[in-house]
C-alpha cells in the first residue's frame, strides 16, 4: 500500500511540474503559491512531520518573525520541523521552509537556527527554486519536481536518474542562488532583530560536521554546496553594518532554549524500512 502511495504520488509531482513545462517561464506568484502548497503535502506525507504544538508555535513564531519583513508578496508562511536526523533544511516554493530535527540539535542558540530559516526564506523571496525549474523546462531537463527539494524521497532507479538530472541540471546555478541566499538571509535576520553573525557561526558548525562525519552531512550537500568562502562573505555583509545596530541584536534567548531542550526530550519517529 504506501509503495503504491508514493509511486501515485510521485505520478502526481511529474504532472505538477509539467503544468508549466509549455510555457519554460517563472510562474506567477499564484500559480507558485498553488504549485508550492501541493509540494508541501507531497512532502508531508513522505516525511514524519514533529507536531508537538510547544515545537511548532516556537518554530513558526520564529520564522514569522523573520518572514514578515523578507516579502511584500503577503505570502503565508509556514514552518515545519522534519522529525529525522539528518542536517538538512530546504524551502518549497510559496512559503513552506522545512528544517531536520538534526540540523536543530547541532545548534548552539537562537542566532544560528534564525540563519538557516532567514537563508531558507530568501530562497522563497528570490524565486531561486521556480527559476531552476523553468531553467529545466527549457533545457528539457526531466525530473519529478520533489527530487529538486527532497532527494531522499525519491526512490529506486528511476528515482536515482531523477535526482543525477536535478544535480546535473542545477549544479551551476544553486552556488549563485546560494550566494543570493546568503546575502538576503543577513539582511532579512538583521531586519527581524537577530544578530546576523548566526549565519557564519553555522557555517562554522557544518563545516566542522563535514570533516567529522562526511556522510552525516550528504543530504544537505545535495541542495546546499557548502564552501569555506561562504563564512566570509556573509561576514563580510554583516561587516558592512552598523556595530552599534549589531551591538543591539538579539544572539539568543531563553524561549530557544527551551525549545530545543523540549525537542530533545521528544521521542523520534521510527525509520521507514
Amino acid at each position: 500500500m504506501r509503495e503504491n502511495t508514493r509511486r501515485n504520488s510521485q505520478l502526481a509531482m511529474i504532472g505538477l511540474t509539467a503544468s508549466f513545462a509549455g510555457t519554460a517561464c517563472v510562474p506567477p506568484t499564484q500559480q507558485e503559491v498553488a504549485m508550492g502548497n501541493d509540494y508541501a503535502q507531497q512532502v508531508e506525507r513522505e516525511l514524519p512531520m514533529i507536531r508537538d504544538p510547544d515545537i511548532v508555535r516556537y518554530i513558526n513564531v520564529l520564522g514569522d518573525s523573520i518572514a514578515r519583513v523578507s516579502d511584500d508578496r503577503s505570502l503565508t508562511w509556514r514552518f515545519n520541523v522534519v522529525d529525522q536526523g539528518e542536517i538538512n533544511a530546504f524551502a518549497v516554493p510559496g512559503g513552506h521552509i522545512y528544517v531536520y530535527r538534526g540540523l536543530i540539535e547541532k545548534t548552539t542558540d537562537m542566532s544560528e537556527l534564525a540563519g538557516v530559516l532567514g537563508h531558507e526564506i530568501a530562497h522563497v523571496t528570490q524565486r531561486h527554486s521556480m527559476q531552476q525549474m523553468a531553467k529545466a523546462q527549457r533545457a528539457n531537463i526531466g525530473l519529478t519536481g520533489l527530487c529538486i527539494f527532497v532527494p531522499s524521497a525519491c526512490q529506486g532507479v528511476a528515482g536515482a536518474a531523477l535526482q543525477v538530472g536535478a544535480q546535473a541540471g542545477f549544479a551551476k546555478f544553486s552556488r549563485d542562488d546560494e550566494a543570493s541566499a546568503d546575502k538576503f538571509g543577513v539582511t532579512y535576520v538583521t531586519r527581524a532583530g537577530i544578530d546576523p553573525r548566526g549565519m557564519p557561526s553555522m557555517f562554522r558548525i557544518l563545516l566542522a560536521e563535514r570533516q567529522r562525519n562526511p556522510s552525516g552531512l550528504d543530504v544537505f550537500l545535495a541542495s546546499h554546496p557548502m564552501e569555506e568562502s561562504r563564512v566570509a562573505n556573509t561576514e563580510a555583509e554583516i561587516e558592512k553594518l552598523n556595530p552599534v545596530v549589531l551591538k543591539s541584536l538579539t544572539r539568543d534567548t531563553r524561549a530557544f532554549q527551551t525549545f530545543k531542550t523540549r525537542l530533545a526530550g521528544l521521542p523520534r519517529t521510527p525509520t521507514r524500512r
